[in-house]
């Protein structure tokens, strides 16, 4: 009888234990900045990098920092040569917003 009671304990106590919330990568960069909504490139090495729907799901450790944007950091992911195919913005937890570059005959893109 002992034992049973000893196991709903720990179950409802367990439920109480939250998750460490990491606020560093959230609370500062959860929003994306009007420029990159609106669709406005970021410029980098002479080129035009245009923000695209998809959001890709990254690790810190997949990507590093080339440049800053506006007070934007921008990456690229670690595997990519150049010349890059996209560079990508942070804007949450694993979070990247892809951009690429539109060639000069195809403005709509």
């Amino acid at each position: 009888m002992l034992v049973p009671v000893m196991v709903l304990g720990m179950v409802a106590l367990g439920g109480c234990q939250t998750a460490p919330v990491s606020t560093n990568d959230t609370a500062r960069s959860s929003v994306e900045p009007t420029w990159i909504r609106e669709g406005q490139p970021i410029e980098f090495e002479g080129e035009r990098w245009y923000p695209l729907d998809s959001v890709d799901n990254l690790l810190d450790s997949e990507v590093y920092i080339v440049g800053r944007y506006q007070e934007v950091e921008f990456f690229v992911d670690r595997i990519d040569v150049r010349p890059y195919n996209r560079l990508y913005t942070k804007f949450g937890r694993n979070k990247y917003r892809a951009f690429e570059k539109r060639s000069s005959d195809d403005p709509g893109k």
